[in-house]
């Protein structure tokens, strides 16, 4: 059965209302559409983990920055509802954009520090629009978690530092990145590749791998870094945004991991901005 489908906020509230009252757990999953096996394996968790779950649809504009981006993002309400239906998601939420910014609306959440930095120093006021529209979902769906993947690990430190900061009653859950079979990070900018820039596209993981295979071995990070931007641009992407070693918790640069950190990059390629990271082990274990 197809899952039921609610694009207001007075319905949502009245459906989350009567689970709440049966002592149900809710869970919700937080999409902008374009559902890919990624977002079907939150939906899983969230499943597994909770009585309920909600998933989330909305194209947010306020963290785009570009007009063309906001445009060109996939759009695929009735597919993405069919992919839901053998996991039994409970609702889709897809609200427009009155509902999520009415007339008036003036409120922006902003989360500093861990926002400085990577996507948020090449994307100004992104991750201000994720906040906001992070803090009204778990508002409207008062959802007992909620559930990221770690593809997006700025985003799912952002989140957490929120949820944390403003004592909101929300578990975030982080769950591990949905690769495909050659390497690449799934994600729905991906649809927006063409063939031969898709086949390319596993590259920038192949280099990053290599790079946290020397930088776990000991090796200098100003060479490995030089390496692997070297093989990225050979793959014909344009530019190489940032490829930073960083602390795992904090998201501080570091020279080598003596402690849990990440490696995390962003990268063009024809046309289309594509993110990854890699968890490294503390040196010596």
């Amino acid at each position: 059965m197809t899952p039921k489908i609610i694009r207001t906020l007075a319905e949502l509230r009245e459906v989350v209302a009567g689970w709440k009252a049966s002592g149900e757990s809710v869970g919700v999953v937080p999409t902008m559409g374009a559902l890919h096996q990624g977002h079907l394996s939150l939906v899983r968790a969230a499943k597994a983990q909770c009585d309920r779950a909600i998933v989330t649809i909305f194209i947010n504009p306020k963290q785009f920055n570009t007009p063309a981006d906001y445009e060109n993002y996939p759009r695929t309400e009735q597919e993405d509802a069919r992919k839901l239906i053998s996991l039994k998601a409970d609702v889709v939420y897809v609200p427009d954009g009155a509902q999520m910014y009415p007339v008036g609306f003036a409120t922006t959440v902003s989360v500093e520090v861990i926002t400085q930095g990577l996507c948020g120093a090449h994307r100004p006021g992104h991750f201000d629009g994720v906040a906001t529209i992070v803090a009204k979902l778990f508002s409207q769906t008062q959802a007992d978690r909620a559930y990221f993947g770690e593809k997006d690990y700025q985003q799912l430190q952002v989140v957490t530092q929120l949820a944390r900061d403003l004592d909101l009653p929300i578990q975030v859950v982080a769950c591990p990145t949905i690769r495909e079979e050659d390497g690449l990070a799934m994600s729905s900018r991906n649809l927006l590749l063409s063939d031969r820039a898709r086949a390319w596209a596993p590259e920038l993981n192949r280099a990053m791998e290599e790079m946290a295979e020397g930088l776990a071995a000991g090796g200098d990070l100003v060479v490995l870094k030089t390496e692997a931007i070297k093989r990225i641009e050979r793959a014909r992407f344009t530019e190489v945004e940032y490829l930073d070693l960083r602390s795992a918790d904090k998201l501080e640069l570091m020279d080598s991991p003596e402690r849990p950190a990440r490696l995390l990059a962003a990268a063009w390629l024809a046309g289309v901005r594509l993110i990854d990271n890699i968890a490294i082990d503390p040196l010596g274990k």
